[in-house]
Formats: structure tokens, C-alpha cells, sequence
């Protein structure tokens, strides 16, 4: 068997099973074995039910005092029992498995192993697996593997699929340089396989682990080296020299650029008039100013006579970038055309013949602007707004719509500059580190939940001045196993806090595109004061009067995402606060949300993140939207990551090139695709 075949040829794996892997983007036996467990089960001795924590998965092992009973809740049934030892008793629940009543008996013992949430304020232990005694014995030196899965499928069957896989599979030729391998302390790739999966231990996971995410980065580092080597190649195709409308687009400005907008305004307009083509860049904390800078670089590109795409990486803001354009291109005469997927046939066939007519100058949409069907007369210009939402290959499919057109990328994620300069290696960087004038830093609070109803009251002020407010929630609707405010349930709860004179709404992701962008522009026109949502508006959306931004269960969401999420507000004169309920005191989460309220600086925060998960956690939570490989970190692994951009720019162009060819030329090898697509 090779790694090409489907996973059907697996032992064990029928139909039904292939398609629950399916569902995970597993169809190869290749892409099983690269599926990654996210964390291990790992078998200690009993606690005492006294020293138990929230968060953390723990074996206690007591008497059933209570005997098990089994309610309905919504379409499940809910198992409950409590159970006591010599220092405490703790209540045990579980999901859809009405079974085990008859096991769990009052006096009847077990060794019960699960994870200790916290509902209702009270401590408890959500599907806990029983043991007895003798069977756990056997499992203490153990690490089992725990994959991310979907439902319908169990970890057991991903486990034992996984390890028919490596027993069956041909063993394939390295692809890294033994060389290579034998100067950075490399195992071979086939043991990484088996350990990363079946570890015999701590130790040995870590060494399978640095060799893949190596191997990982490596591939990734060739593929941006060959861009690279690419574009250095390439004359300016599209040369960008008239200034004068964008002279005036600068006096037509209800204010003046800062310093840092200026000075990366002056490096863009370099590269657009220089002798090559631009791969640029420009990197910007949440409100710093950026659009403006993406608009004059579209304005330059019609002043030359060329067409400029602008895509966003969601319809909510390429319809806002829209509006912008509309706006701030009027004065100049340029047409300018919106590309969403959710638009009607008629209204993408009225579009595609103004794209390739080239009647449309300025061309702003979603990933629908580099399908098939859309044809540019005269392609100069491709900017790309949150870089990190696509992929290096989706950036060269739009590029490929002209003639090697100038590219600009930007991005309001923060990552430090060390780890910058690695990753986006075939573009050239600007940092707009400066706000704009006038701008007042966000007031920041963390708080418990406890905090809830003067944050209620601290709202109905902020409204009573006429400004308006968010709400962010982690769910979209109430789960009985998942314990965390959803948008649905407190968007009834906050219309009855603030009574009927305040218009409070939701919105989430599963809406239709439609309802997302209605919802969002009477959000902006104030017609709703209180925008309840799941982080769907994220990412630029620009509401100058809302200056509340209250986020539910802050510990369920990264660094990152937090930052990006209160740069929703703070962007009009009034000031803004943020307030960061958490719903956990673990002193790892309340460290890890003060850095967030000490400080409003995203770059400063890439650095502490960089700090505090580093090289011992080998499974971090990640944040999201940044970056995300199979199994790398570019925090936790940033040291690894600067020794494999060493390695790869010590060889040769030949011995690249070569490499190159040998890790993409396999069209079969969808995995190491789907990574670099990913990024």
C-alpha cells in the first residue's frame, strides 16, 4: 500500500468510515498518517476529589453515593451521579449514554478519568470513562493519542485506522537531505510517523514532533524561496509613475497621513514606478490606517492606466472596502465594480464584461475575483486585505490573471518582526506602526463574571449618550456539554436587562450573506444599538460610533483574536472601552488576559504570546487566524523556524531548485498543497 492509495484500501475502513474521514479532509493514506493527534492521554495515579481543578482532566476514584439518574434535556439524555472519596464528593455527567445506569449503582467503586468544568459555579466531571483498577494499572506509562474528529466518528477508530495504516503502508524514500537530517539531530521520517502517533513516551514525542514540524517548515521555506527566486526575475511589467490624482486624493482628506502612513506610502510608491515587480507587504496594527493605503495604491494604478483587484477575505468587508471606494474614487471618474460569490448569475455577468472590458478600473470581492470565469483587460495591481486568510497559493491564482502584476498584501495581524520576515519571505515589509492622530487608546478591563451586571449598567450609560455597543459570545445557540455564552440565548437575556427602548440584535455566521451585510449596515447607520456576534465581525468592520466592546468567556479565544476583536471599537473621537469576562480564574488564563489589559499595542502583544507559549508546550492552543500548519507553531516553534530559514538560504539555487521539485512536483501529494493553501 502507498501512501497515494485511498483510505479504503485500509483494513477496516468501509464506505460509512470513509466518509466521516472525508468530512476532516482525510482521503489518502498519506493525508491519514499526516493527521496529527492534537494532544495525548496521558494516565496518572488518583487524586483526591478535594484537589481537583478546573480545566484539567484528572482520575479520581471513588463510591457512588448517589444513584445514577437520567433526565432529557432538549434531543439528549443526560446521565448524572455523584460520587465520594475520604476528602470530597464531586457530581459526574454524561451525554446520550443511559446505559451505564445500571453500572453505576449506589456503593458500587470505580476509577473514573475526565475533564473538571465548572457549571453553575459548582465544580464537576463531564463523560467521564470508568476503569477498574486492575485495567488502569496498565494503562499508567501509556500516552494514547487524541485526535481532533467529527461526529459520528470515535477516536478508537481513527486510532486503530491509523495504526493498520503504518503497519500496511510501503515505507517511501526521504525527501530531506540526509545531510541535512544528520546536522540538526533528525530521526528518520517513517519513526517520526509511528512515534508522533504511538509514543513511547514524552521524550520520544517531542523528537518526532521537531522532525515533522522541521520537515513541515521546510517544505514551506522551499516553496517561498522559489516564489521568491521567481519574482526577482521579473522586470515592471506594469510600470506606475503619475501621481497627480493621487496627489489630490491626499488633499481631498479630512486629515493628514501620519508619519509611518507616509513613509510606507513612499516605499509603495518605489516599488510601483522601480524597475521590478512589487511584492509588498504592509503590516499594521488594527486601525492604524492601512485602507487608505491600499485605495491610493488602486488610485495610482488607473492614473497609469491599469486595473486594480482589492480582495477581502469576507463579503461583510469587501462590501465595506465597496462602499469606501465608491465614495472616495467619485471625484476621479474610475468605475468601480463589486465580485462577491453570493451575487445573483445576472449581476456576475454584468460584472465579468465590465472587468473585461475594462471599463471596470477598481475591481473589489471575495476569492470569487480569480475564478475561472473572470477575465481582466489589464490586470496591474492585486492587493490582498488579512493575508494570513489566504493562501500563497490563492495570492499566485489572482496574480496569474495579468501580466505579473504588482502585489500588495496586508495584514492587521500582529506577528513579530523576527518571525515576519521568515514567514512572508518573498515580499518585502512595511510596518505602519503609528496611530492616527487624535485616536484614544482603549480602556481595557478583565473581569469575572460576577462583573456582569455593572457592565450591563456601564452599557446603558454608553447608550444613553448615543453610542452603540458589541457583544461577543463563543457560540451561536446553547449546548448542554459545552458550558459558554451563545448568541442566541443572551440576545434575549440583554433585550430584557435593557428593556424595549434599546435595539439589540445577533449575528453570526451561519446566517445568509445577505442578513450578515443587512444586519451590519443598521448596526453602522444606528438603527441597532447592541450588536450581539460570534467573532464573524472580526475582521474590519468600521463602526466609528460604537465604543463598548464586551466580550463573554474571553478565555475561549486567543491573543490574537482578542486584539483584532476590541479593535472593532476606538475608532471615532468618543472614548472606548473593552471588557473581557472570563468565566475561568486559572492563573495561566488571568496572565495570559492581562497582557491584553496592560496594553493595546498588537506587536508588543505577538511578543508576549511568543513569551508565554514557548518551546514546552508542545501542543498549544492556537490562536486563530493566524498561520496555521499541520503541526508546526510559529510561536512555539520559532526557534525551530529560524534554524530551517538558515538551512534552506545555505543552499544552492541548483540544490533548491531540485528540493523544490522533489516536494511539489507530485501533484498526488495533496497534504503538502493543502498545507501551503492553508497558509
Amino acid at each position: 500500500m502507498r501512501q497515494s492509495d485511498s483510505v479504503l484500501k485500509i483494513k477496516g475502513i468501509g464506505e460509512k468510515t470513509g466518509k466521516l474521514l472525508q468530512k476532516l479532509g482525510i482521503e489518502t493514506v498519506g493525508q491519514l498518517l499526516q493527521y496529527y493527534p492534537r494532544t495525548y492521554e496521558t494516565y496518572e495515579l488518583p487524586i483526591p476529589i478535594a484537589d481537583v481543578k478546573e480545566g484539567k482532566t484528572v482520575t479520581i476514584e471513588g463510591s457512588v453515593i448517589k444513584s445514577a439518574d437520567v433526565t432529557r434535556y432538549r434531543n439528549l439524555q443526560v446521565l448524572t451521579c455523584i460520587v465520594k472519596d475520604p476528602s470530597g464528593s464531586i457530581k459526574l455527567t454524561w451525554y446520550n449514554q443511559p446505559y451505564l445506569k445500571n453500572q453505576l449503582t449506589m456503593g458500587t467503586r470505580h476509577l473514573f478519568r475526565g475533564r473538571v468544568v465548572r457549571k453553575k459555579g459548582v465544580l464537576c466531571m463531564e463523560q467521564p470513562k470508568q476503569y477498574k483498577r486492575e485495567e488502569y494499572v496498565r494503562l499508567l506509562p501509556v500516552l494514547q493519542p487524541v485526535y481532533g474528529l467529527t461526529e459520528g466518528l470515535h477516536n478508537s477508530t481513527l486510532s486503530k485506522a491509523v495504526k493498520a495504516a503504518l503497519s500496511e503502508c510501503e515505507t517511501e524514500p526521504e525527501k530531506l537531505p540526509a545531510k541535512i537530517a544528520k546536522e540538526h539531530g533528525l530521526i528518520s521520517h517513517r519513526l517520526a510517523l509511528t512515534e508522533i502517533h504511538f509514543p513511547k513516551g514524552k521524550d520520544t514525542v517531542a523528537e518526532a514532533r521537531r522532525r515533522l514540524v522541521f520537515e513541515e517548515f521546510f517544505r514551506f521555506m522551499l516553496l517561498l524561496d522559489h516564489y521568491k527566486e521567481q519574482k526577482s526575475r521579473e522586470p515592471n511589467h506594469c510600470p506606475m509613475t503619475k501621481t497627480e490624482k493621487c496627489n489630490e486624493f491626499l488633499k481631498r482628506l479630512p486629515y493628514e497621513l501620519t508619519g509611518a502612513q507616509k513613509r510606507v506610502w513612499g516605499e509603495i510608491l518605489a516599488d510601483l514606478a522601480g524597475g521590478g515587480t512589487m511584492s509588498r507587504l504592509v503590516q499594521g496594527d488594527v486601525g492604524s490606517g492601512k485602507t487608505v493605503l491600499a485605495l491610493l495604491s488602486m488610485l495610482a494604478a488607473a492614473e497609469a492606466g491599469y486595473q486594480a483587484a482589492l480582495m477581502a477575505p469576507t463579503e461583510v468587508l469587501a462590501r465595506q472596502h465597496m462602499a469606501e471606494a465608491v465614495r472616495m474614487f467619485e471625484p476621479f471618474g474610475y468605475e468601480t465594480v463589486l465580485l462577491t460569490g453570493s451575487m445573483t448569475a445576472a449581476q456576475k455577468k454584468k460584472a465579468y464584461a465590465q472587468i473585461a472590458s475594462g471599463e471596470a478600473r477598481m475591481i473589489i470581492g471575495t476569492q470569487a475575483l480569480f475564478q475561472e470565469k473572470v477575465e481582466y483587460q489589464k490586470l496591474g495591481l492585486v492587493i490582498t486585505d488579512e493575508q494570513h486568510r489566504f493562501g500563497v497559493r490563492q495570492r499566485e491564482l489572482l496574480s496569474e490573471k495579468g501580466e505579473h502584476p504588482h502585489i500588495l498584501v496586508m495584514s492587521a495581524t500582529p506577528i513579530p518582526r523576527t518571525l515576519a520576515i521568515i514567514l512572508y519571505g518573498d515580499l518585502d515589509i512595511s510596518v505602519v506602526d503609528e496611530l492616527p492622530k487624535g485616536r484614544k487608546p482603549i480602556r481595557n478591563c478583565v473581569v469575572g463574571t460576577g462583573y456582569r451586571e455593572t457592565a450591563y449598567r456601564f452599557i446603558q450609560k454608553q447608550l444613553a449618550k448615543g453610542n452603540q455597543a458589541y457583544v461577543i459570545c463563543a457560540m451561536v445557540e446553547d449546548s448542554e456539554t459545552t458550558e459558554a455564552e451563545n448568541v442566541l440565548d443572551y440576545t434575549e437575556q440583554l433585550r430584557e436587562a435593557l428593556g424595549p427602548a434599546v435595539t439589540v440584535e445577533y449575528m453570526h455566521g451561519k446566517l445568509p450573506a445577505k442578513e450578515k451585510t443587512e444586519r451590519m449596515n443598521r448596526f453602522a447607520e444606528g438603527e441597532i444599538q447592541v450588536l450581539v456576534s460570534t467573532t464573524v465581525i472580526e475582521v474590519g468592520v468600521n463602526v466609528p460610533n460604537a465604543t463598548v466592546m464586551l466580550i463573554e468567556n474571553a478565555e475561549r479565544f486567543g491573543l490574537a483574536q482578542l486584539h483584532q476583536l476590541r479593535g472593532r471599537v476606538g475608532r471615532g473621537a468618543e472614548e472606548s472601552y473593552c471588557i473581557m469576562i472570563s468565566s475561568s480564574e486559572a492563573p495561566e488564563t488571568m496572565e495570559r488576559l492581562e497582557i491584553l489589559n496592560k496594553s493595546n499595542d498588537g506587536f508588543f502583544i505577538a511578543g508576549e504570546d511568543l513569551r508565554l507559549r514557548g518551546p514546552g508546550d508542545l501542543f498549544g492552543v492556537r490562536q486563530s487566524g493566524e498561520m496555521e500548519f499541520a503541526i508546526g507553531d510559529i510561536y512555539a516553534d520559532a526557534k525551530l523556524l529560524q534554524e530551517v530559514s538558515e538551512t534552506v538560504k545555505g543552499l544552492s539555487k541548483k540544490e533548491t531548485e531540485q528540493l523544490y521539485q522533489l516536494w511539489y512536483a507530485e501533484e498526488t501529494n495533496k497534504v503538502i498543497r493543502d498545507m501551503a493553501e492553508s497558509i
